[in-house]
């Protein structure tokens, strides 16, 4: 069995990917080219992608999507309208209106919020299955899938693998990590995946989780930020607020079996405080998780191995 290994720049950020198969060059290249088809399609910044052709016709018409991009916004839209979830993928007039993370980021008027707020209910997202269509109702709605998209690949890039029939495979997309297999660096299988500690440079770890066929993910207000009048904002909004959420919480990291419910959780979950994240956690089957908070205190679930 032959293992080799590949290294993308996609999605803004760097993704690494480990396989162990007959033939892993022939398996990657096909991996490579499938990441950058999703990410050609799903993109909220690219106003040619597939996508964009909803938020485009926002107020106008409905837009018949391929089947993968359809699921995961009925999936992105399900989970935004759980109760006290703080997952919204109609936020992009939000995200725009910051630009919290790109080279434009702002600080906006009370005013251009307060407009902004009115695009953004998710319940104004409509889905036909029958034609896998969707439809933006208002005008300036904009569908933002990056809180779930890496997820999402992750995991249709393992289940490619394993139809494939890898043995063993590890794929990190900018700090979402997936396995599968048996890990052959380590006698015991599991794969160690380093946590990062907010509060250092990065490669500084604050805790190593050992896994196997899991996927760990972590969401932080530390990744993305930028200072306005000496004070420091984050790129996790409060739908209700339109503001960047008020949290004790630096960093929540979420163990699953598959990476889209990582994504999830790391996101529905920010809105709470730290003691609240880990006892939803504890309550949750197959889930584990730990969280990092403001005051540089840690605790994580009871089954988390680390």
């Amino acid at each position: 069995m032959n293992q080799d290994k590949c290294v993308l720049n996609l999605m803004g950020t760097k993704i690494q990917i480990w396989l162990q198969h007959d033939s892993p060059q022939q398996i990657l290249n096909e991996a490579q080219k499938r990441l950058i088809d999703y990410e050609r399609r799903f993109s909220a910044n690219n106003s040619s992608s597939e996508l964009m052709q909803v938020n485009l016709n926002a107020g106008i018409k409905p837009v018949k999507l391929q089947s993968d991009l359809f699921t995961l916004i009925k999936i992105g839209k399900t989970h935004s309208l759980a109760e006290n979830s703080f997952l919204n993928i109609a936020i992009g007039p939000l995200i725009q209106a910051w630009r919290v993370g790109f080279a434009d980021a702002r600080y906006p008027s009370k005013a251009e919020i307060d407009q902004r707020l009115q695009l953004i209910d998710p319940n104004d997202i409509i889905l036909d299955d029958t034609n896998q269509s969707v439809f933006l109702t208002k005008p300036g709605m904009a569908i933002d899938l990056g809180a779930l998209a890496k997820g999402y690949f992750a995991d249709k890039i393992i289940a490619f693998f394993k139809q494939q029939h890898a043995k063993s495979a590890y794929i990190d997309l900018g700090g979402n990590v997936l396995t599968f297999g048996d890990c052959p660096f380590h006698e015991d299988g599991y794969w160690q995946v380093g946590i990062q500690n907010p509060f250092l440079a990065r490669g500084n770890v604050i805790a190593a989780l050992k896994i196997k066929n899991q996927s760990v993910v972590t969401s932080g207000i530390y990744e993305r930020t930028f200072c306005y009048n000496g004070k420091t904002y984050h790129h996790i909004f409060d739908s209700k607020t339109g503001y960047p959420v008020q949290t004790d919480v630096e960093s929540i990291t979420i163990v699953s079996e598959h990476a889209l419910d990582g994504e999830i959780w790391t996101t529905q979950l920010y809105g709470n405080d730290a003691r609240q994240v880990i006892q939803r956690i504890n309550k949750m089957a197959n889930i584990e998780g730990m969280v990092v908070t403001v005051n540089r205190e840690f605790a994580s679930s009871k089954g988390l191995l680390i």
